[in-house]
């Protein structure tokens, strides 16, 4: 058996980029976070953060210091939460949000690592979260 537990973000400083994503994502830092590795959990898996002395910020879409993952966070008003990571710094990079209001922002976190808010046609929120429309065979 395999199971994904952790996805691992490199950074410079490991408190300061937990402490912008606790609040993007309204969740704690782990107790035990420290320098060298903070981390916050979601559910099975934990976001984490690695302090890495010679850290470069991606670049993209700049292939000389490529992106190397992307976060996609699915919102209900994309408009609100741009407002809400903007103010936590957070800097928007370029709008695919179409005529009709759907399609995705692409940001950047304070260091540089990219992140998209998301609002996809045909989602529905409930209580639990989105739910997603079922995908045709």
């Amino acid at each position: 058996m395999l199971r994904l537990t952790d996805f691992i973000i490199d950074c410079p400083d490991t408190m300061k980029l937990a402490a912008f994503y606790s609040d993007v994502l309204g969740l704690p830092v782990k107790k035990g976070s420290d320098e060298s590795w903070a981390g916050i959990q979601l559910g099975e898996i934990e976001l984490a953060f690695i302090r890495v002395d010679d850290y470069r910020a991606p670049q993209w879409p700049d292939g000389e210091h490529p992106k190397q993952f992307h976060l996609d966070f699915e919102v209900d008003d994309v408009d609100a939460e741009q407002r809400r990571v903007l103010d936590l710094g957070a800097t928007l990079q370029r709008d695919f949000i179409g005529p009709e209001g759907y399609g995705w922002r692409v940001f950047t976190d304070p260091i540089g690592h990219p992140f998209c808010l998301c609002r996809n046609k045909g989602v529905v929120w409930t209580e639990q979260g989105p739910v997603w429309p079922e995908r045709a065979e």
